[in-house]
Parts: C-alpha cells; sequence; structure tokens
C-alpha cells in the first residue's frame, strides 16, 4: 500500500467512525483553552478539568491572573503534575499575555510561544482547537499512533512527525485529524497493550501486522 493510500483509508476510516472528535478539555474561551492546555502537560485531561473550574472562577481572564501571585494559583493547581512549574508558567503567562497583547491571546503560532510556559505543541493545540486553524499539534499519543499505523516512518521528534503529519492529510481536516489521533491513541492504541481487536484500522497497522505476522 503507497504511503497516500494509508492516508485516505485511516482518514476515511476516522471520518466515519469519529465525525465529531473535540478536545476532553473544558474551556470557554482561548484563554482557558491555553491555561488548561498548559496544566495538561504530562497530566490527564480529567485531572485537568477537576481544577480548572475553580481556578477560572478565581481568574476569569488573563488581567485576573496576572495579579495573582505564584502561590495562590498553587492553591488552585496542587493536584496536577508538577504543579510548582505550572503554577510559575501560568503566572509569567497571564502577566506577558496582558502586558504584550492586552489580555487578548494572539492567533498567530509564533506569537504564541513567546508567552512563557507556551511551546510548539500548546501553541499548535490553541491554534488548532479554538482558532480551527491547519496546523498538527503533536503530543505523545500522535506520535506513537502515527508511528504504529504507518503514517510516520522512523520518526525522531514531534516536530519531524508534524511536518510529515500535514504534507499528507488535506488542510481542512488537520485540525480534527488532531483529535482523531489522540482519541484512538488515549481509548484504542494505547501505549500499552492496545486494543488490537477493537480497533477499525488494523487491517492497514503496520504495528498489527508487525505482530502477528507469525499467528
Amino acid at each position: 500500500m503507497k504511503l497516500q493510500e494509508r492516508y485516505d483509508r485511516i482518514i476515511s476510516y476516522f471520518e466515519e467512525s469519529m465525525p465529531k472528535a473535540e478536545s476532553e478539555l473544558h474551556y470557554k474561551d482561548p484563554f482557558q483553552l491555553l491555561v488548561a492546555v498548559m496544566l495538561s502537560a504530562q497530566c490527564t485531561d480529567k485531572r485537568v478539568n477537576l481544577v480548572t473550574p475553580a481556578l477560572f472562577e478565581a481568574y476569569p481572564d488573563a488581567k485576573a491572573m496576572s495579579m495573582a501571585s505564584v502561590e495562590d494559583i498553587y492553591a488552585y493547581i496542587k493536584s496536577v503534575s508538577y504543579p510548582n512549574s505550572k503554577s510559575r508558567h501560568l503566572s509569567a503567562m497571564a502577566k506577558k499575555l496582558q502586558a504584550d497583547f492586552g489580555g487578548v491571546v494572539p492567533d498567530d503560532v509564533e506569537l504564541l510561544q513567546t508567552l512563557p510556559g507556551v511551546g510548539r505543541k500548546t501553541a499548535n493545540v490553541v491554534e488548532a482547537v479554538y482558532f480551527n486553524r491547519s496546523v498538527m499539534p503533536v503530543d505523545t499519543h500522535v506520535f506513537r499512533v502515527s508511528e504504529r499505523i504507518g503514517l510516520t516512518t522512523n520518526s525522531k521528534t514531534p516536530l519531524q512527525t508534524e511536518l510529515t503529519l500535514v504534507k499528507h492529510i488535506p488542510s481542512d481536516k488537520i485540525p480534527v485529524a488532531h483529535h482523531w489521533l489522540i482519541l484512538h491513541g488515549r481509548y484504542v492504541c494505547t501505549a500499552r497493550s492496545p486494543h488490537c481487536s477493537e480497533c477499525g484500522i488494523s487491517d492497514t497497522c503496520r504495528f498489527f501486522k508487525k505482530n502477528n505476522k507469525t499467528k
């Protein structure tokens, strides 16, 4: 099977099986999404969704959060992973967002990355999820699933995976494709003991074929 045929087959499957794939993070505006994504690093969306209601009630926008101390922010997010560094990043991010952008989250990947604690993946998530831009955030799920099912081959870095995916996925489908790969990795193509018997693309999956060729 040629590479683009593989992409077409997999995209067709996801379009049918997950037509409304979307983020599992809870948010109401781009600022809340940015905060939630920053909190979600190496942490589950479920845990993030448990802490953000109180956090957003206390600090609904960049201006409010910029005036909070790191210790105040920490008190709200202490149950997430790495709360010390995340509380510092959130404080610094809010201050810079308020000072440089008037509290408005910029609709630009490069500008977003000028904010403390915001890397390429986080910026791409905000762009894809809220602004529906044709960018591909690559987290551990996207990186793993893309390699397993054969969308990438021997990809060494998230950026390499990102560039390969956006080259072969139609631009209008890239934002939702991000969710397809994440959700597939979260619930089916899990890191340990993937549920291949429940997978609708096992017939084209490189990982499945490799591990079942002698069975």
